[in-house]
């Protein structure tokens, strides 16, 4: 159900414009739908999909419908819907944005290797900071994944960790470069990136002080 105060409008005017194709009842419906799916992503991922899926249902056309298709299934763990739609989101759209989202699908499925293998595209490279940054951390969990800790905080080995950018990603950077010292067994450098991971998330995403509580207190 949508929730009465939903327009549609809410969506940005691009995707609105995309909406266009459609009939101009059909567009609204659709609108709506996209709306409730981006308002329920965070807190219920499932009615979110299910949103979405109402969407696609009436505008399977549409680059923008199959993306919040794509992402509401990833939100909601169904990493094979999330792949397929996401493929076909980029057919349409020639967007790369969400790579590193279906590479973590495929770890997802317990397939690191297909994930090591989209962290390869050509398209990487165009990706804006934030997106390429999450696309390092999914190469390195996959290389987890595969027991090759020390590889995995190669991958993580980048200038960046360096920035002095105030922004999420520089403390999601840190912590998963710190979590991969972790598990190669460098407790002590790990134990610095942690401290460097947590000046760095001002809005406390992470948990990273705790990790740095953890480690001292495995080492009394």
């Amino acid at each position: 159900m949508v929730d009465d105060d939903v327009t549609g409008r809410e969506l940005d005017q691009e995707i609105r414009d995309e909406l266009s194709a459609l009939s101009g009842p059909m567009a609204a419906h659709v609108a709506r739908h996209l709306v409730m799916a981006q308002r329920l992503l965070d807190a219920d991922p499932a009615r979110a999909h299910e949103h979405a899926m109402a969407a696609r249902r009436r505008a399977g056309r549409i680059g923008v419908v199959r993306e919040a298709a794509g992402v509401t299934a990833y939100r909601a763990g169904r990493y094979s819907e999330a792949l397929a739609e996401l493929r076909a989101a980029r057919r349409m759209t020639g967007s790369a944005e969400y790579l590193p989202m279906m590479a973590d699908a495929e770890r997802g499925l317990g397939r690191p290797q297909r994930a090591l293998d989209l962290a390869q595209d050509p398209a990487v490279t165009g990706l804006d900071t934030p997106t390429r940054i999450e696309m390092l951390i999914v190469a390195a969990g996959a290389r987890r994944d595969m027991g090759e800790n020390e590889a995995a905080a190669a991958v993580l080995q980048v200038p960046e960790l360096r920035s002095t950018a105030q922004e999420a990603w520089v403390a999601r950077l840190r912590y998963a470069y710190a979590d991969a010292l972790l598990g190669a067994g460098r407790q002590q450098e790990a134990r610095r990136w942690f401290v460097r991971a947590a000046e760095a998330d001002v809005d406390h995403e992470t948990d990273a002080e705790d990790r740095v509580a953890q480690i001292e207190a495995d080492g009394d």
